[in-house]
């Protein structure tokens, strides 16, 4: 069912993750779709070769692209990067020309949804660790491939 900003649904909570070994290394991004403490979606891929920061917006970013089709209502995102969701909500300026492009990337996405916000979890928060072991399969995944 899609959700649009006039029928106001249910809120999703897009938990990401990001990976970079050797940072830059190679690199993946992972997302995790939670409506009504249920996962309904959860996603990775592999970046070729970027940093860590880099790899954490990428996850945002996927995130908010898969789902604009599915709700124009309210989207909390969780991060344990503490410097892109301070970024992104504004606490913090991005100084580095690389971010500011993902920066504007993610902020053209959100502005598809009635809100979105943004916040700092611990590493160990469960659905953190999930989308942590997706980037790190996808990154062994990767490897094995080049072997």
């Amino acid at each position: 069912m899609v959700y649009s900003s006039d029928t106001p649904g249910p809120e999703f909570f897009c938990y990401t993750d990001g990976a970079s070994r050797g940072n830059p290394g190679p690199a993946s991004y992972a997302f995790l779709i939670v409506k009504e403490e249920t996962v309904i979606h959860e996603e990775h891929g592999f970046l070729g070769i970027s940093t860590n920061n880099v790899a954490e917006y990428m996850a945002v970013i996927h995130g908010l692209r898969w789902l604009a089709p599915v709700t124009g209502g309210a989207v909390h995102v969780y991060s344990d990067s503490e410097l892109v969701m301070r970024q992104l909500s504004g606490a913090y300026a991005v100084k580095k020309s690389h971010l500011a492009e993902l920066h504007r990337d993610v902020s053209a996405l959100a502005n598809r949804f009635e809100r979105v916000t943004y916040q700092s979890v611990p590493r160990e928060n469960y659905y953190i660790r999930q989308a942590d072991t997706l980037c790190n399969l996808e990154l062994d995944r990767q490897r094995e491939l080049l072997k």
